[in-house]
């Protein structure tokens, strides 16, 4: 293994590892598994479905982007969309401060680190590639694996304004892998009823 491969390895385990302290336990056919990790390595699964050929960098960003989130609780910032955006963004950089650590002790560059803090950001989603793609990535995550959890807590309107919007945060590529995804009816009509009200367009 060359040393590039090793350090990638390396950063791929601390980031694993840091994850598997999340104290939120799933049932995953029967096993236990701590949710944050079980969220990084569908996102790698995920960028592997769609970008197979995706660069290092953007491989560590996606496996990373939610690092240590049960850190920093919703609860912790206040109530409504301020506080709400305010608690994204914080988390945001603390992804990337966080990665920075870890791929400073695995031996990147520091151009290296920055590069993945700027994806983990989403700066300049639209006109960067690797960024729209970590952006895919998490939509096509959140409509597999976690649309079924809003399901039962949400109701309708919201529901179909936040599939909306993930919608519209995907690429043509990313509505592409979304509409080969075995998605319920209700939720495909949720989807159009959200587009509807807000200007957007699906061909699910």
């Amino acid at each position: 293994m060359s040393d590039h491969g090793k350090r990638f390895d390396e950063v791929i385990a601390a980031i694993d590892d840091a994850n598997a302290r999340d104290p939120k336990i799933v049932q995953i056919d029967g096993v236990a598994v701590p949710a944050e990790l079980l969220y990084g390595r569908r996102m790698s699964d995920a960028l592997t479905g769609m970008a197979p050929n995706a660069s290092e960098l953007l491989r560590i960003a996606v496996r990373g982007q939610h690092v240590e989130r049960w850190t920093s609780p919703r609860a912790g910032y206040p109530p409504g969309r301020a506080g709400y955006l305010k608690w994204r963004n914080d988390l945001k950089e603390y992804h990337a401060s966080r990665l920075g650590e870890i791929m400073t002790a695995a031996g990147y560059e520091p151009q290296e680190a920055a590069r993945v803090g700027a994806l983990v950001r989403k700066e300049r989603l639209r006109s960067d590639p690797e960024a729209q793609m970590l952006e895919d990535v998490a939509c096509i995550v959140f409509l597999s694996h976690y649309m079924a959890d809003f399901m039962g807590k949400t109701d309708e309107a919201k529901l179909a304004r936040i599939l909306a919007q993930t919608w519209n945060k995907m690429s043509a590529q990313g509505h592409t892998h979304a509409s080969k995804l075995d998605l319920w009816p209700n939720v495909r009509a949720l989807l159009k009823r959200g587009l509807d009200q807000g200007g957007g367009e699906t061909k699910f």
